[in-house]
């Protein structure tokens, strides 16, 4: 049965194969941009499409209606525009010629970060994710209709700033959903005021998620920052980013409620570091209050607050704010001003440096006259020996990064200090996640400080979600599972008629869990009722490991393998 469209405008039922709306008189063709999908297209055989709303470095953000139940949804289509071909009528989306492995690993994560965060809402601050729908060679999420109002326009329609208290019951449900997102390992790397909505009841919900290649320069997409929002680790590839990269955009959003203005960038705040104290712009800020914004948005990961309930509990708490200031490490460089102070005395050094060299010059040709005049040869050593001034640029022995984990490399002033680090990360399922497996150039090599070393760290087997093939046919089944990287072992089950013979009954692996991509699921098949099973699945060390949770029947015999060529 082909499910009903409903016209993303008025909601009502629209015949089949029309272009316009007979309710609402509303035409279909031409409302969209050539290359994104026509007002009208179904998506999932139920999802209704409607205008674009926005489009980013990652994709296009369409108005939707589900027809099924008949309320609004936005839907996200992955669509990077620096990866993607231009296509055609049949609106398939290709790669670029040589942008094909990038344009399919980033596709899946898209994939994966949205169905991570369907299993997380709607019970959270967080935009629920309704489905993740397949089509077209691509990817789209489809999202609540939030409502609301986005934070940066409510705050701008006010008159005054905000009390701290305030501002913490607002978003105390996104503190609470970026907490949920970090305990199952995801980052939002969005979290500005742009991207967070006021609800009816006052109360704050966050949107805008975006894969980690949207949100760091230098990926290969286009990436989205937000200016005073994004923490300095998302402007270069070679640092990793954490749950501190949120905390310190959450301690920005909050620094814009109580201050009336956002932080300076962090771009410009690494050249020269002139952010201003949250007090200093509103003397009415609880000094402790400051206190804990300025802990939130220190530069160095490390040396800032870590987590988002850290930061909620000290702007809650002036006694655990003062716990922290004693606890924390100290900033560095301590001075706004440190770094003209170095610039200045980098100066002088140079032009010493310069002047000495001169005087080395002046010294050795005067020697280099006399000794002629002499009808001497210069001597050996004068030539080959270097001016006792002459500059020389400090050469270093590479270490072996190899099995460290690259926190460890992070964590190291030395290592930070002395070079500078390209980072890659790759699957591999020998490597634990977050240790390096690669590096170049190799250990003990010569290299000169400031110069780049390339390492490439573990992200620890490629995982991937077990789909729900309940009731798949068996040749359905194995593509399903082998379209996610699974292998299919199948096995016949006795059927005493209560399933569709050569249905699936159950698996090995429940769906929605975690799976290693290479993983072999076992899969259980009814076989027809007149057939009679008398063999185990090989392998099988009791009936009990290897039957599904439910038993045709009493005295059933065991489930027989079948080939699966």
């Amino acid at each position: 049965m082909v499910q009903e469209r409903l016209c993303p405008y008025c909601m009502k039922v629209l015949p089949a194969q029309v272009t316009s709306c007979p309710h609402c008189g509303k035409v279909f063709v031409g409302r969209n941009p050539a290359g994104s999908l026509p007002v009208g297209s179904m998506l999932g055989g139920r999802y209704t499409v409607g205008e674009m709303l926005t489009m980013d470095g990652e994709g296009i953000l369409y108005s939707g209606v589900e027809d099924l139940g008949g309320f609004r949804v936005t839907i996200k289509e992955y669509l990077p525009f620096t990866l993607a071909a231009e296509r055609g009528e049949d609106c398939i989306l290709h790669p670029k010629k040589g942008s094909e492995v990038l344009f399919k690993t980033t596709r899946m994560d898209f994939a994966d970060l949205y169905h991570a965060i369907q299993r997380i809402t709607p019970a959270t601050g967080l935009e629920a994710v309704l489905d993740v729908v397949e089509a077209n060679n691509t990817v789209y999420a489809v999202l609540e209709d939030l409502g609301g109002t986005p934070l940066d326009e409510w705050l701008d329609a006010r008159s005054a700033t905000l009390r701290a208290e305030e501002a913490c019951a607002m978003l105390r449900p996104v503190f609470e959903g970026v907490a949920a997102m970090h305990k199952i390992g995801l980052v939002h790397r969005g979290i500005c005021p742009e991207n967070i909505r006021v609800m009816a009841d006052g109360r704050c919900r966050l949107a805008g998620y975006g894969t980690v290649g949207l949100r760091t320069a230098g990926s290969g997409l286009h990436e989205q920052l937000y200016e005073g929002y994004s923490a300095p680790e998302q402007y270069t590839t070679a640092e990793f980013e954490g749950r501190y990269t949120d905390e310190y955009s959450l301690a920005a959003v909050v620094y814009r409620m109580v201050c009336g203005q956002a932080p300076v960038p962090a771009a410009q705040r690494t050249v020269s570091d002139a952010n201003p104290r949250a007090r200093t712009l509103n003397p009415g800020v609880p000094a402790y209050v400051s206190d804990v914004l300025q802990l939130g948005l220190r530069l160095r990961p490390m040396e800032r607050i870590q987590t988002v309930p850290q930061l909620y509990q000290a702007l809650s708490s002036k006694e655990y704010t003062a716990e922290l200031n004693r606890t924390m490490k100290p900033e560095n460089p301590a001075h706004p001003g440190e770094q003209e102070v170095r610039r200045h005395l980098f100066s002088v050094k140079g032009l010493l440096a310069a002047i000495l060299i001169l005087l080395s010059i002046l010294i050795l040709m005067t020697l280099w006259g006399i000794l002629q005049k002499r009808g001497e040869e210069p001597p050996a050593s004068v030539e080959s020996q270097p001016a006792s001034s002459e500059v020389m640029e400090p050469e270093n022995l590479v270490p072996n990064f190899m099995g460290l984990q690259y926190a460890q490399v992070q964590n190291n002033r030395e290592y930070m200090g002395m070079y500078l680090f390209y980072v890659t990360q790759e699957y591999s399922d020998t490597v634990p996640a977050g240790q390096i497996m690669q590096q170049e150039p190799e250990e003990g090599t010569v290299l000169k400080a400031g110069e780049t070393i390339r390492l490439v760290v573990s992200k620890g087997p490629q995982m991937t979600e077990m789909p729900d093939i309940i009731g798949f046919t068996q040749d359905s089944a194995i593509k399903e599972l082998e379209s996610r990287g699974l292998i299919a072992s199948c096995f016949m089950m006795v059927n005493d008629g209560s399933y569709a013979a050569g249905c699936v009954v159950s698996t090995s692996e429940n769906a929605g869990d975690s799976v290693e991509v290479g993983t072999v699921v076992t899969v259980y098949i009814a076989a027809d009722p007149s057939v009679q099973i008398t063999t185990t699945p090989e392998g099988s060390s009791s009936s009990e490991e290897t039957a599904p949770p439910e038993v045709p029947a009493e005295g059933a015999a065991e489930p027989e393998q079948t080939t699966n060529e």
